[in-house]
């Protein structure tokens, strides 16, 4: 259960992205989506460190090339997983900084910060660019915000859940909610199209989000001030990145095939590829074709190259075909035809491929897609709605709005040969409470372990483990004859509370499953400590060079301001000069 926020305090939405990521506030009965610094209202979601400083956002991803294995992205798709997950170490292959297993199987990523080698947990980079969205949002509010709504794909299991609001508490935030991206986003069409005040009737929407590095889509259904999830289906490891990587690795051969170079291995050299590869992305969505002019990528070779969209798209096919798949499984968990939806939403950037576009509106038999709202900032434009409406601040179209999620993932016991026993099944609407009769495997049977999971795998070893406990003083009796009732029930805010009972004897046992992400109290303390303290030490830096470049501009007056012509005598020179030193040094 969220901490209670403290009245007068402002509530932000923020929506943790792959790649990028947004922050957005209510205001004078709006939403009010906040640039940075350089006046993007998109930061980049990239943590880079050097011998001197740490960045993040823009300055981070800026200095990618020059500095690859000390810039961290894509810690969303580390954060929750375990070391020796296959996506974990696939993606391990094409990242330029290190990743490495800890004890307890947790990926870590290892960077030379200050001279020194230091190992980040995902949770404590996700920490600091959501710190780095805490404060554009203060800047631009000229108070502290403590609250916040904070957004994940609908289909992030339970420990990538958790881990996502351990990295918020590193940051100083308080989660009023973690809000699914495309429920987020239909709260956004459902502002821009006034569905949520007003409205007669009910519509039938499918937000269909593709971002940077996930895909979701939901089916919902908008009645007035409910919006409530029919269904979801998804991919946590699909979006523009692979598109990218698709690229990379075609110009990557093409390479080798003029130049009979391998540059693979070559970490500035794949960098300044693979950023260039994003922007003939982005080109290509509205050019047919472009070109990429690359000075001495490897060993002095200027690389030059056109691609068309075309071959982009021939490149990409199989990735964009697997997205309808995930919509025609929507559909299908839903009961729901295709003919029956009123409106496709087009949300994340990636949604603006033309072909991605074209297959989709084939899909829905020439149905006209919904391009009404940004697809870059809905996500966080949900959130910031959510967070006023929690705060109890927003204007009246948006107080009564209740949002009625759905399970994204099915939730079960595991019994006799380690096989899943579904209880609730996914998409099943929360909040909900389902039953199911069990009985004993052995005679005599004196207790019973209840191992509670999430998945939609046969096998529990294949799932994941939310939690375990026992039922213990049970009746003797021949196998299979003595019951046992097991009872799972969450809550609005996703608590999943599990019962087992034997109604013969009165006994009854629970667990509550509202913690399983991969860090312990000490741990998140210990971070909030370290967060602190990289907080102070950027300050520093800061101050320093604002002194610098103080010093340089005094030195540099005072030379073009002498009286005359005189020159600044030795004495001047020398004090000078000990001046910018000792500035410099802070």
């Amino acid at each position: 259960m969220p901490v209670k926020m403290v009245k007068n305090e402002v509530a932000v939405g923020i929506d943790l992205g792959t790649t990028y990521s947004c922050v957005g506030v209510w205001q004078n009965d709006r939403v009010e989506i906040i640039a940075n610094d350089q006046g993007n209202r998109t930061t980049p979601s990239y943590v880079a460190f050097t011998d001197t400083e740490r960045f993040i956002g823009n300055a981070a991803r800026n200095q990618s090339a020059l500095n690859p294995v000390n810039t961290v992205f894509d810690a969303k798709r580390l954060i929750g997983r375990r070391f020796s997950d296959s996506t974990v170490q696939n993606d391990m292959m094409l990242w330029p900084f290190k990743v490495v297993g800890d004890n307890g199987n947790k990926p870590k990523i290892v960077v030379n910060y200050k001279g020194v080698e230091r190992r980040f947990s995902p949770e404590e980079l996700s920490s600091m660019v959501l710190l780095k969205m805490k404060e554009i949002a203060e800047e631009y509010l000229g108070k502290k915000v403590k609250d916040a709504v904070v957004t994940v794909p609908a289909h992030f299991n339970d420990s990538q859940r958790q881990a996502t609001k351990d990295a918020a508490t590193i940051a100083g935030l308080n989660v009023l909610r973690l809000l699914v991206e495309p429920t987020a986003a239909a709260v956004a069409y459902g502002l821009d199209k006034n569905l949520t005040s007003g409205m007669k009737g009910e519509k039938t929407v499918l937000i269909f989000d593709l971002g940077g590095g996930t895909f979701d889509v939901s089916l919902l259904k908008i009645k007035r001030d409910n919006i409530e999830v029919l269904a979801t289906a998804g991919d946590t490891h699909l979006g523009g990145e692979d598109f990218d990587n698709r690229l990379l690795d075609h110009f990557v051969k093409e390479f080798t095939r003029k130049y009979g170079k391998d540059i693979s291995r070559n970490a500035k050299s794949l960098r300044r590829l693979r950023n260039e590869c994003e922007k003939v992305k982005r080109i290509l969505s509205h050019n047919a074709t472009t070109t990429i002019d690359i000075d001495s990528l490897y060993e002095g070779i200027d690389y030059s190259t056109k691609i068309t969209r075309a071959r982009f798209e021939e490149l990409n096919l199989d990735l964009f075909k697997s997205c309808l798949d995930t919509v025609g499984k929507c559909l299908e968990d839903a009961e729901m035809d295709q003919s029956r939806v009123h409106d496709v939403v087009l949300v994340g950037g990636s949604t603006r491929i033309p072909k991605v576009q074209q297959l989709l509106q084939q899909f829905f038999e020439g149905k006209e897609l919904c391009k009404n709202i940004n697809p870059d900032e809905a996500v966080a434009y949900g959130a910031a709605v959510q967070a006023a409406t929690l705060s109890g601040e927003g204007h009246q179209k948006i107080k009564n709005l209740v949002l009625l999620d759905v399970t994204p993932l099915s939730l079960g016991i595991a019994v006799e040969g380690q096989l899943m026993a579904v209880i609730i099944p996914r998409n099943s609407t929360i909040p909900t409470s389902m039953q199911k009769l069990f009985c004993t495997s052995r005679d005599d049977q004196k207790s019973v372990k209840i191992s509670v999971y999430e998945g939609e795998r046969t096998r529990t070893e294949d799932n994941n483990l939310l939690g375990e406990f026992a039922l213990y003083g049970l009746p003797p009796g021949p196998r299979r004859q003595v019951k046992i009732s097991v009872t799972f029930k969450i809550d609005s805010n996703g608590v999943l509370h599990v019962y087992a009972e034997n109604r013969v004897k009165g006994l009854r046992s629970s667990i509550e499953i509202k913690k399983s992400g991969t860090l312990t109290a000490t741990e998140i303390e210990r971070m909030i400590r370290d967060a602190e303290q990289f907080k102070v030490e950027d300050e520093k830096f800061r101050r320093k060079i604002r002194a610098m470049q103080a010093s340089e501009d005094y030195v540099y007056n005072t030379r073009n301001n002498t009286v005359g012509n005189y020159s600044l005598n030795a004495s001047v020179k020398k004090m000078l000069r000990i001046l910018s030193r000792r500035l410099l040094c802070g």
